[in-house]
């Protein structure tokens, strides 16, 4: 039976590994459709007229942050920005929670327990050093 220690890096990087999945597919969405990704930023986050330059810049961005979440560098930084990102897109979709039965609303509420996720990591970073490049590299 592995120890409560290793279940536990285990469980970590099984949620880093879950979130980076859901992360880099939104994250894909602003190179593949930008089209989409410009419909999402005007209708939740209420920023219009965004070029398919920008979308580039701003997946760009996400890239390296979600590429650096699920390699565990820079954790503070990187579980930072994720949970910051996902925290504001769940909070922003606030209309889809007041009517979870009309159309595909009810599939919104699905971002509450990854949003528990990404605090759960960001609170345990210092845990999580199962193929971690910040465990690598401090030694």
């Amino acid at each position: 039976m592995p120890s409560r220690q290793q279940r536990l890096t285990l469980s970590l990087l099984a949620l880093r590994i879950a979130v980076f999945v859901v992360m880099i597919t939104w994250t894909l969405d602003k190179f593949l459709n930008p089209g989409h990704s410009q419909g999402v930023f005007e209708r939740f986050y209420g920023i219009p007229s965004l070029d398919t330059a920008t979308m580039y810049v701003i997946g760009a961005l996400q890239l390296i942050v979600v590429l650096a979440f699920v390699a565990g560098f820079l954790k503070r930084f990187s579980y930072g920005i994720v949970l910051l990102m996902h925290g504001v897109s769940t909070v922003s979709s606030y209309q889809q929670y007041l009517a979870p039965y009309d159309g595909a609303n009810i599939l919104f509420f699905a971002a509450w327990p990854m949003l528990a996720a990404c605090l759960a990591l960001y609170l345990l970073r210092d845990d999580d050093r199962l193929a971690s490049m910040d465990t690598y590299l401090s030694h």
